[in-house]
């Protein structure tokens, strides 16, 4: 395991496959154009199998073009191509002019437009890594800032050449590292994260290669291909493209079956099954669990193609990102509560909208933020069991067992949606039970949540809306009282690890409660422009900001902590 802080050396991990031609994703890359035509025919079979009549499938079609229509009228993106609006107008005009005379011909120009969108969005998911943009990616990430940690931990322009700190004194990684290594060597990887930032891409690639590992593919927005920084940074990282505007089916079954046939090429893989950033500031607890069941349905076809002999397994880990502070905290949370409840399209209007704000939260982030650590939980396979060394999965009692009869029924391996949807479901469950399980408390997540609860209780009688319209200069807390709470409910998070239900931090140990407490406050949102939590000139505790204290105090929310103050 990499050593925390409090060690005196972290530790660095040899590469698993040190040669690049050995990892998975490079051969998927020279064999882009054909993987993507693979895509592209078994997308198009699914398809058909879904919508098995001409009818239904020229429907589907016509729901597809109006709202792609829509799509580009009312929601473009920079990053759109641009021919998209021609191109969706030659599909309306295709349709229109659909031979109705001959039920052959209509099902043939059926099939060639569902061809063509298919292999439209197959082209635009796909990624196109590269070995030499992700060395060049991988130096800046950890050459330019920690050079830019020295420097701000040195106080002096002279430490940017000065080497004495790396990202690893930054970027404290932790859990189960020896276990991934070795399943990675013998399986293919799902990692699982929770998402708070548009950092979170860039922090995992970062815990990857540290351990080792070889580069992962993974789901990013469309929309962050926007900024040429982060287009550069997902396609050097192993990005493949998501667009969260197209909810049509032909679009998500494409984006499925691309997950799909990656995961049976071995190809480990990256999904945020939160699907987007938390809002709220709480871990996630309902997910998507769409590029989850790609992975159960990749398993089952390994299984198949092994005809009885050993098929690659896949394993899931789940893994938590544990910030102290987040810079687009504003306005995740005001866009939570705001939208709360309605379905919307999915819009990018928050801090991350330039290179250069970028790169001005990546310096203040690396140069001047508190910690953060990554906590990397045990790996299960797709049904929930742990693993062993071996990769081979056990029941509750320890006992090795074949996960092929999940998929067999009368002896024979079969397709079954509804149970396969069904093993999904549990295994998002239990993802959820492993995030809240490996989720570290640290001293700011600790003194935002009894801050917040403290006023939440003075005024019983308001509802949370009318709560933040109470005047900052009446939101005070009393020093002792704070303290006092603080105090009881460390003791109970420290229990809580002891439980087994969640990971305490080791800062949260201190034994000098007046220094743990500032430490805390003083991490809560350290470079919002309204502090969600400060001392005033009297020593007591106040907010500048209720709502965004609300985003810090959800990082705690689920454990029921709320009962003990």
């Amino acid at each position: 395991m990499i050593e925390s802080k409090y060690d005196t050396k972290a530790k660095t991990y040899d590469p698993i496959l040190p040669a690049p031609k050995e990892w998975p994703v490079v051969r998927l890359g020279k064999n882009r154009k054909e993987f993507v035509e693979e895509v592209v025919n078994a997308s198009f079979s699914k398809i058909l199998q879904l919508r098995g009549s001409t009818e239904l499938l020229k429907e589907e079609l016509e729901i597809t073009m109006f709202k792609e229509r829509l799509r580009v009228k009312e929601n473009p993106w920079k990053v759109d191509p641009e021919d998209e609006s021609l191109f969706w107008s030659n599909v309306k005009k295709n349709l229109l002019h659909l031979s109705s005379d001959n039920e052959a011909d209509v099902e043939r120009e059926t099939h060639d437009i569902l061809k063509e969108i298919i292999s439209r969005y197959a082209n635009e998911i796909a990624g196109n890594f590269k070995p030499s943009h992700y060395s060049m990616a991988r130096t800046i990430v950890t050459f330019g800032f920690g050079r830019l940690f020295n420097a701000a931990k040195l106080g002096s322009f002279k430490g940017l050449f000065k080497g004495k700190l790396t990202l690893q004194d930054k970027i404290h990684i932790e859990g189960e590292t020896e276990q991934l290594r070795n399943l990675a060597k013998i399986g293919t990887i799902v990692m699982v994260p929770t998402h708070f930032s548009n950092l979170d891409s860039i922090t995992i690639g970062f815990v990857i290669h540290s351990l080792g590992l070889p580069p992962f593919i993974y789901g990013a927005g469309l929309n962050l291909f926007n900024i040429a920084l982060f287009a550069y940074f997902m396609n050097s990282l192993g990005a493949y493209k998501v667009d969260r505007r197209k909810k049509n089916m032909i679009y998500l079954e494409t984006l499925k079956m691309y997950s799909d046939l990656a995961l049976q090429n071995g190809i480990h893989s990256l999904f945020f099954p939160g699907g987007t950033r938390s809002r709220s500031g709480k871990l996630e607890s309902h997910l998507k669990l769409g590029l989850l069941s790609t992975a159960m349905d990749a398993q089952r076809l390994n299984y198949l193609k092994a005809n009885g002999g050993k098929a690659d397994k896949i394993f899931i880990v789940p893994v938590v990102l544990n910030y102290n502070f987040v810079l687009e905290a504003v306005h995740l949370i005001s866009d939570y509560l705001e939208k709360k409840g309605q379905e919307r399209y999915y819009t990018e209007s928050d801090q991350f909208s330039s290179s250069y704000k970028i790169l001005s939260f990546l310096t203040k982030f690396f140069t001047r933020g508190a910690d953060m650590s990554v906590s990397i939980g045990a790996a299960m396979d797709l049904f929930g069991n742990s693993v062993d060394a071996s990769g081979n999965s056990l029941d509750k009692s320890g006992n090795i067992i074949d996960i092929k009869d999940y998929f067999t029924s009368n002896d024979i391996i079969t397709e079954n949606v509804q149970r396969d949807g069904e093993y999904t479901r549990m295994l998002g469950e239990k993802i959820v039970t492993d995030f809240y399980r490996n989720a570290q408390c640290s001293p700011s997540h600790l003194a935002a949540f009894v801050g917040f609860e403290l006023i939440r209780k003075k005024n019983t009688k308001l509802d949370l809306y009318s709560l933040f319209r109470i005047p900052t200069e009446d939101l005070e807390i009393e020093y002792d009282e704070f303290a006092r709470i603080y105090a009881k409910l460390r003791d109970i998070v420290i229990e809580y690890e002891v439980l087994g239900k969640i990971k305490v931090n080791q800062a949260l140990r201190v034994n000098n409660l007046e220094m743990l407490i500032r430490s805390g406050v003083n991490s809560v949102g350290t470079f919002h422009a309204q502090r969600p939590l400060l001392f005033n000139k009297e020593g007591n505790i106040i907010t500048n900001d209720l709502k965004t204290l609300y985003y810090y105090r959800n990082r705690l929310d689920g454990y029921g902590f709320e009962k003990y103050i």
